[in-house]
């Protein structure tokens, strides 16, 4: 069985971590670099991306992180993961970083702010129909054609991907952790 990492500076965790369980894989909360050895793969949970930017400098796991990324390490990173994986964020700071691992360009909380959060079903391909919860949730805005799309959705403002994927780097807009439905950690765990 894969050794999943759950990056465990901020954010929803805890559903991370026991979606993964619940697909009997070996979950690992990862707070410092050591926590890194013997990965497979890691989930970059949803949160705050500027706080979560923040913690992995000083925690030390940055430059680790990066360079594991660099060495084709596989990811998974939702909503504030997405956004820390993408290449261009549209509406960040000035000081914020990202690891630019996905040739996306998204905005913080492109569906609206923690008000307008919703649910509504995705189609994932090879997948079927999901339930998306999508909590401030980023929008891709644009991708390059290395990026393969998994699924997309329409907020009234036409098609944006939702769930990509380039090489060993996986982004999702919204939170399957949230929900009952395993199949898309599954997906991540089956390319391990």
């Amino acid at each position: 069985m894969p050794r999943v990492g759950v990056l465990a500076l901020q954010g929803d965790v805890r559903e991370h971590v026991a979606t993964l369980e619940k697909l009997g894989v070996t979950v690992v909360t990862v707070r410092t670099p050591s926590d890194l050895e013997g990965l497979d793969g890691l989930v970059m949970p949803g949160g705050e991306s500027t706080t979560i930017a923040h913690l992995l400098v000083t925690s030390g796991l940055r430059a680790v992180l990066q360079t594991k990324l660099d060495e084709g390490f596989k990811v998974f990173g939702t909503c504030a993961g997405l956004i820390m994986l993408s290449r261009d964020i549209l509406d960040g700071r000035r000081d914020q970083w990202s690891f630019n691992k996905l040739d996306v360009a998204v905005r913080r909380n492109g569906y609206g702010r923690q008000i307008a959060s919703f649910e509504s079903s995705v189609e994932v391909r090879d997948v079927g129909v999901v339930p998306g919860v999508f909590i401030r949730a980023p929008k891709i805005e644009s991708y390059e054609k290395n990026v393969e799309v998994l699924a997309t959705f329409d907020h009234g403002d036409g098609e944006h991907a939702v769930l990509v994927r380039q090489g060993n780097v996986w982004g999702c807009s919204f939170h399957p952790e949230l929900t009952s439905d395993l199949r898309v950690h599954q997906l991540f765990t089956d390319s391990l």
